[in-house]
């Protein structure tokens, strides 16, 4: 598959690379599917929804990587992949 555009680094994507999968995977489905209904197979399914969505991350990371580079490194080098660096948001984007 082909990725097109530029490299998003600005606003949400200043603070955190993979933000719709720390937000929708993490915090709103499974922990919340797991508070909700603790039971047998919601607490197996949790660990396993969480790595097929990490795997599922690190596979588009090395589209990206292969698609902008050396860009994408710096980037990626400076920016969380799921959870902000909060001593980063008092300061900004660098």
């Amino acid at each position: 598959m082909a990725i097109t555009g530029e490299l998003a680094t600005t606003g949400p994507y200043a603070h955190v690379r993979r933000r719709q999968y720390a937000g929708f995977a993490l915090i709103i489905i499974i922990i919340g599917f797991f508070l909700q209904w603790p039971t047998l197979v919601t607490g197996l399914m949790l660990p396993v929804l969480l790595v097929m969505y990490w795997r599922l991350a690190k596979r588009e990371e090395r589209e990206v990587e292969a698609q902008f580079g050396e860009a994408y490194r710096r980037y990626a080098e400076q920016v969380a992949a799921f959870i902000p660096r909060f001593y980063r948001l008092t300061k900004g984007p660098a």
